[in-house]
């Protein structure tokens, strides 16, 4: 126990703390996050930061490989360390929500299996609980060490993001402490297009940052390839914001002006004997115009989707497995 605080197990401004982490695939770089995890909670505890039943929750995402067969054994060997398999891969921010959806402790951490995220901030994160924050966001002080494409891509994103009126943390991901208020309020989202990096500053309680360096994996190779991240900024532009709408009902006004102006010229040249000639300038305005039209047609669709996929009110995922949630060692229950 640490000297320096006045705080002992039994006292109730003592924290349980769940530290939830997805994994899709990630059968390398699951031993060494588990080991530094494990490390870490144990020592808070020694410390009297968090409590003893405080654990450490694996979200298996529908993996391929041998990644839930490793996280059954951790279970198996490890009272401290708990797990859900989902029933099939749903991806990151769903497979996050089934670990939020599942915690009951006073305090939890999310942070990605490769650890690029500063697992010592997870100190100064509590710090900050302890000070009053119901939230904590883990934010990457710069990105030297993303590639040219990705820096310039992640800025002209967040830059977009803001312009369009999405209320969301710039080069934040999904490394943060939510307090149990924060997170029952999350719980009453029922979102089926989800992006938890928007929902959560919605939520209005008392937030604070915490800045670091990114890292790099600690192994294995990336799961959140271009098509990924190009689909989550999709999902975050269309989930938050109707701007993209309202663009393109104030483009099609200015070209139906611009149109209006074109026809009156003809007019006027028509009345005066002069000739209109070119039948490619009218060729390529009709293409123009038809693209433009299409592509307005798509981001009404993707608004219309939206709506079909949320008037269903499906379940967001299934849970085939939990390991350890009565505390036992080794038990397995069935969802």
């Amino acid at each position: 126990m640490n000297n320096n605080k006045n705080f002992s197990q039994f006292d109730e401004r003592i924290p349980t703390l769940t530290i939830i982490v997805p994994c899709y695939n990630e059968e390398e770089a699951f031993p060494i996050c588990m080991h530094k995890l494990i490390k870490i909670i144990k020592r808070l505890m020694a410390e009297g930061k968090i409590k003893s039943d405080s654990c450490l929750l694996f979200i298996d995402d529908g993996s391929t490989d041998n990644t839930w067969r490793n996280i059954e054994k951790a279970c198996n060997e490890n009272p401290t360390v708990r797990a859900i398999k989902l029933s099939k891969n749903q991806g990151h921010q769903i497979a996050l929500l089934a670990g939020l959806s599942s915690v009951e402790t006073d305090i939890n951490i999310s942070i990605d299996v490769d650890l690029q995220d500063d697992i010592n901030c997870i100190d100064k994160m509590i710090d900050k609980y302890f000070e009053g924050y119901e939230i904590v966001y883990g934010v990457r002080e710069n990105r030297n060490k993303d590639t040219f494409f990705k820096r310039n891509t992640a800025n002209l994103f967040y830059f977009l993001m803001s312009k369009l009126g999405v209320n969301q943390i710039a080069n934040h991901a999904d490394f943060r402490l939510m307090g149990k208020t924060a997170t029952d309020s999350l719980k009453k989202f029922k979102e089926q297009n989800l992006y938890l990096r928007g929902l959560i500053p919605l939520l209005g309680y008392k937030t604070t940052q915490i800045y670091y360096e990114r890292d790099k994996r600690i192994a294995g190779d990336s799961k959140y390839p271009l098509k990924k991240m190009v689909s989550l900024a999709l999902e975050g532009i269309t989930s938050f914001s109707v701007t993209p709408l309202r663009i393109a009902t104030l483009t099609g006004i200015c070209i139906c002006f611009f149109s209006f102006l074109c026809a009156l010229y003809a007019i006027i040249e028509k009345i005066l004997g002069n000739t209109i000639t070119g039948w490619s300038s009218i060729f390529i305005a009709v293409l123009f115009l038809g693209g433009l039209q299409i592509f307005f047609l798509g981001i009404m669709g993707e608004y219309i989707g939206k709506i079909y996929m949320e008037s269903k009110q499906r379940p967001r995922f299934f849970i085939e497995k939990k390991m350890n949630f009565n505390q036992k060692l080794g038990k397995v229950n069935k969802i």
